[in-house]
């Protein structure tokens, strides 16, 4: 290797193409208008809209309702999702906006519960776009890399409204 090109990578001049490499200062310096504007957050959606279409929803039998939620992820202004499943066999229930800075996470569509706090979450999962599937994810702390959960079990649980209705006819 050419003392040139070790040196290019230590952010020195690069004599060969006659610039440096690491140019800090050419950021600041700049006081035209702003073209460019960073991302508030590390968006999910593209993951998501693919982990519905090739996983969660694929198929005929399910392109009515993947078409609607997917239709509700375009009206979200959100740039984060997740994906909540029945239980760890990844069954789809509904898709929630997430909101890493305010750990808020509302849902958009789908059944579960209206939010769901960080105390509700079991497991967390990751997809993966070459298998098309999801992993377990061993964390119990959520972050932006997490694109679906579960949540505990006894969360699912129904009230039995059986139970009052023979009361009340033992009464009268």
């Amino acid at each position: 290797m050419s003392p040139t090109r070790s040196s290019s990578r230590n952010g020195e001049k690069d004599w060969e193409n006659g610039s440096t490499t690491s140019s800090l200062t050419s950021n600041t310096e700049y006081t035209g208008p702003k073209l460019y504007k960073e991302p508030s957050a590390k968006s999910n959606k593209h993951i998501i809209q693919n982990a519905l279409a090739h996983c969660c929803l694929a198929g005929k039998v399910n392109e009515g309702q993947k078409n609607k939620i997917l239709e509700e992820m375009e009206k979200s202004g959100a740039n984060n999702f997740l994906i909540l499943f029945r239980d760890s066999g990844c069954q789809f229930r509904s898709l929630y906006t997430n909101c890493p800075d305010t750990e808020e996470i509302n849902k958009l569509t789908g059944i579960g519960p209206k939010t769901i706090s960080r105390k509700m979450i079991d497991r967390l999962y990751k997809y993966n776009s070459d298998r098309k599937q999801f992993s377990q994810i061993p964390a119990k702390t959520m972050s932006a890399s997490v694109d679906a959960i579960t949540i505990h079990s006894h969360l699912w649980q129904t009230k039995k409204s059986g139970t009052p209705k023979k009361v009340a006819a033992v009464k009268s």
